[in-house]
């Protein structure tokens, strides 16, 4: 008995050793394991929601409390986007013959990245410090970074080859754009980098002077520019014009067509929102759409005073305006092109476009014969271009004994005009990019 006992005593004990062994090994040496990483199929789910989400939240970074910890978690952002960039040179060794950084430092860029290479943010959060995307075109992998904590000299330089986004259109941005631009001249000067383009968003009177300087033509290190609005400078040799996009900087959306985008009844004619300045084409306009009664076949709403930002329910009306119009009546402003006419191909309503030329250096029609809008003409942009807003009651008149049927197809082809277009932009912007850079490399 004494024997059983002893013997039952000494299997308990060697059992509790045991255990406590196994705990201490999985104590001091077992692996921790991180939170599981979200499947692929949720990234797009969340990109998508994100995506809807974008026209109707509002930025609350200005009413945020102070965060402590923000500088630790900028640093954290840019040592995550190093650390994933060196994974996926590894996973794609062999794989792209080409690396292209892209530094979005204008909301423009967000156009560029979310609508034309149609590729994903990381996080979608449009209030982060930091975001991040990449994307393999070809043979080429690209990457995105954007947001307030891309400094200068704070985030690593892992390739050769940069497209700078940036902002000209006025003097503060001017300003910001040059510290950009002196920061990568250092750059190309020590080495770091070998090939510099930049995407500029250019003033609306085509001034923009200030940059010659930096433009290899002319000594300096910019090898190729994309330049919105129809400078005189563009030969499609080194100097390319860039379509002004949808207003991202007001958190215009990316639109996915649905069915009831296409076959739906719309309940007015056309639309306008917008500010109506005093003695311009806008106020004739106004007037023009009072004769008839034709104001209350349209969605108009004009305020006095531009705004720069949007509120979720402007927003919403505005969204709500070209879901719902045949038309939308784009008159022009500082310049012909605006972001109206892009945010209307987004919904299907035919953007009617005053087609004249405003004041400033812009190309004029005595030597561009496209002017203005050249490259939305040469890629046939199937609008209705007209000289002056007295042509516009017959326009409307005609819009009249259109039928559903009719209409839908009108929209189908401006659907599938808008796809193509920013598709065909997407090929010729990455063959540019991809024969000067490469051609320069062999030279």
């Amino acid at each position: 008995m004494r024997l059983t006992r002893k013997r039952l005593c000494s299997f308990l004990i060697a059992l509790y050793c045991l255990f406590s062994l196994y705990a201490a090994y999985h104590v001091f040496f077992g692996r921790r394991r991180g939170p599981p990483a979200a499947s692929l199929r949720g990234l797009r789910k969340g990109a998508a929601a994100a995506r809807e989400r974008r026209g109707r939240e509002q930025s609350t970074l200005g009413s945020e409390e102070w965060n402590p910890w923000e500088g630790d978690e900028k640093n954290e952002q840019q040592q995550r986007f190093k650390t994933s960039l060196q994974i996926l040179n590894k996973s794609t060794k062999g794989k792209t013959d080409f690396h292209v950084q892209i530094w979005g430092k204008a909301a423009i860029g967000l156009y560029l990245w979310e609508h034309i290479f149609e590729g994903l943010l990381d996080p979608t959060d449009v209030t982060a410090q930091w975001r991040e995307g990449n994307s393999v075109v070809g043979r080429t992998h690209y990457s995105f970074i954007t947001g307030p904590a891309v400094v200068p000299g704070y985030f690593p330089i892992d390739v050769n080859n940069v497209v700078l986004i940036l902002n000209g259109r006025e003097k503060a941005k001017i300003f910001y754009a040059t510290q950009w631009l002196l920061y990568a001249q250092n750059l190309v000067q020590t080495k770091k980098l070998q090939h510099l383009a930049v995407v500029l968003l250019g003033n609306e009177h085509c001034n923009n002077e200030w940059i010659n300087q930096f433009l290899k033509r002319n000594g300096g290190f910019v090898e190729l520019l994309f330049i919105i609005y129809d400078s005189p400078w563009v030969d499609d040799v080194d100097i390319f014009q860039w379509p002004l996009g949808v207003a991202t900087y007001r958190n215009f959306p990316l639109v996915e067509p649905s069915w009831s985008m296409l076959h739906n009844e719309r309940p007015y004619l056309c639309n306008f929102l917008g500010t109506v300045y005093e003695n311009s084409s806008r106020q004739a306009l106004m007037n023009i759409l009072k004769q008839d009664g034709n104001d209350k076949l349209c969605w108009v709403s004009a305020r006095e005073q531009w705004q720069p930002q949007e509120t979720n329910e402007s927003l919403k009306n505005y969204q709500d305006a070209l879901l719902q119009s045949d038309l939308t009546l784009c008159p022009v402003g500082v310049n012909t092109e605006c972001y109206r006419i892009y945010e209307a191909c987004s919904y299907g309503s035919v953007p009617v476009v005053e087609d004249i030329m405003t004041a400033g250096s812009c190309g004029n029609t005595s030597v561009y014969h496209n002017a203005p809008l050249q490259l939305l003409k040469s890629m046939d942009a199937p609008f209705i271009f007209i000289k002056n807003w007295n042509e516009l009651p017959a326009v409307l008149e005609k819009e009249k004994t259109l039928i559903l049927q009719e209409k839908v197809q009108r929209r189908k082809m401006l659907l599938h005009w808008y796809q193509n277009f920013k598709r065909e932009l997407k090929r010729k912007f990455t063959n540019i990019l991809e024969s000067s850079f490469l051609m320069n490399n062999k030279g």
